[in-house]
């Protein structure tokens, strides 16, 4: 078996709130190394874990992953995150999965195989083993919570299993849920991973688990840990094998989640054409109750409703709320999670659409009024609130991020997305009365719509690009 380290915590030191939960922490996981984490409720097991993935912040100290004994990489430190985590397997507390996905999707997408390149039968035995092939087409919404466990713990366990190289492996508390078979099932597998050489860290309360333990850490009240022998128990047994690695998550692998989530269940699309339609239709009463309008506040409400479409919070924070699912692809991740977020958090085909839509429905039979250039040139203005709702979506990602008594505040800095759709309005108001206009000059819709663009792109970048801390 080989030898050596697969990570290692050096001087930690975490905060949760202003209570120091570790303290001082050294510690190295090697080879084929089975480590339970032990402790009262609330000792800091959890932030252990969370630690060893690299979504913690660090007061102090750094985490490294080994990808062999020359090749030491800084995944964290007290500065944020350094580098994105080498591929590993997690199992968290609250399972990480969202209910839209099916069981087969979820192994797929733990054990990072494409639907085109997997062993079906390998996976198929792993499911069988814990009563789940028959469920393998199923939501993850209709499972027990029995079966939502044994889900969760076989997706933590996958990717080793799956793998001919050494690799970490970080369960917490796999066994709450399971029943004595199951348990017993845990940990012979446990200890047949740790026979191939890759390294578990659990933490748990149970008796049984814990006798498992290669090595035992307890962590104490004041963020201190003490180590101790375990008695190593648990049989090894025959389990699937596999000898070609498959890829890291990636970002191709959110992408295709999130749209299966969204086609299985539209609620981003219900729930932003929703108020956009309540809009266009308070829009059609206020212009027949109050007569002519200026152009101005015409095409304020001409692109109102592809506005609001692009500054309504996004159902992918939901889905990534529910049952920690965010933070499973946080962890796989790491900062590329931000930027895509909130490019798959934006409206990107409402706003143009919709825009013709209100133009259609305000105008009507008064479009004849207006150059053939507005018509030919009304999506200019809705193409860049694209770039409006890029912002917007990641103004929600950071104010979810945030602390519940700082949301509040948070939500206040959408504010600054009226500017862009104040100048966005003038240059459709531009369009309406003058046409279009190749010039440079600031009275130019393309030079109006640039200023928008930009100005929402600044604010995407300020807010993506945040240390993460």
């Amino acid at each position: 078996m080989q030898e050596g380290d697969l990570l290692e915590l050096k001087d930690l030191n975490v905060l949760r709130g202003s209570r120091e939960v570790l303290k001082d922490v050294n510690f190295k996981l090697n080879y084929g190394e089975i480590v339970v984490l032990v402790g009262d409720n609330g000792s800091g097991k959890s932030t252990f874990i969370e630690s060893c993935a690299g979504i913690v912040p660090f007061k102090n100290g750094e985490l490294y992953f080994y990808e062999d004994e020359d090749s030491q990489n800084v995944i964290r430190n007290h500065e944020g995150r350094k580098s994105n985590i080498p591929k590993i397997g997690i199992t968290l507390q609250k399972d990480g999965i969202c209910g839209e996905e099916t069981v087969e999707e979820r192994i797929l997408i733990a054990s990072e195989k494409s639907s085109k390149n997997y062993d079906s039968d390998k996976l198929g035995q792993i499911l069988s083993d814990w009563g789940l092939n028959h469920r393998k087409s199923d939501r993850v919404s209709l499972l027990s919570g029995g079966l939502k466990r044994r889900l969760s713990v076989i997706c933590g366990l996958a990717p080793a299993i799956l793998s001919p190289k050494p690799m970490t492996v970080l369960l917490d508390e796999p066994s709450v849920g399971l029943d004595k078979s199951a348990r017993i099932l845990f940990i012979n597998w446990i200890r047949t991973l740790a026979s191939r050489g890759h390294g578990i860290i659990i933490a748990t309360h149970n008796n049984d688990v814990i006798k498992c333990a290669d090595r035992i850490i307890k962590i104490e009240k004041k963020g201190k840990i003490k180590e101790s022998i375990g008695k190593s128990e648990g049989v090894i047994v025959e389990m699937p094998t596999c000898n070609s690695s498959s890829n890291l998550t990636s970002i191709r692998h959110l992408t295709s989640w999130a749209l299966k989530m969204e086609i299985r269940n539209p609620i981003d699309t219900v729930g932003r054409v929703t108020p956009a339609l309540v809009a266009l239709l308070l829009s059609f009463s206020i212009i027949e109750g109050n007569g002519p309008l200026s152009v101005d506040i015409l095409s304020s409400l001409i692109l109102l409703p592809a506005f609001i479409t692009c500054i309504i919070s996004p159902a992918i924070i939901n889905r990534f709320n529910e049952a920690e699912c965010g933070k499973w692809w946080h962890i796989m991740l790491g900062s590329k999670i931000r930027p895509i977020s909130s490019f798959l958090g934006a409206s990107m085909i409402l706003p143009i659409p919709l825009t013709y839509l209100s133009w259609f429905i305000l105008i009507g039979n008064k479009s004849d009024e207006y150059s053939y250039d507005t018509l030919f040139w009304l999506w200019l203005p809705p193409l860049s609130l694209i770039t409006v709702g890029m912002a917007s979506s990641a103004l929600h990602f950071l104010v979810s991020d945030l602390r519940r008594s700082n949301s509040s505040a948070g939500s206040l800095l959408l504010i600054a997305l009226i500017w862009p759709f104040l100048e966005l309005s003038d240059a459709l108001s531009i369009l309406m009365t003058s046409g279009m206009s190749y010039s440079l000059s600031i009275q130019s819709p393309i030079i109006g719509c640039i200023i928008a663009s930009v100005s929402s792109i600044l604010i995407w970048i300020v807010v993506v690009y945040l240390p993460d801390y």
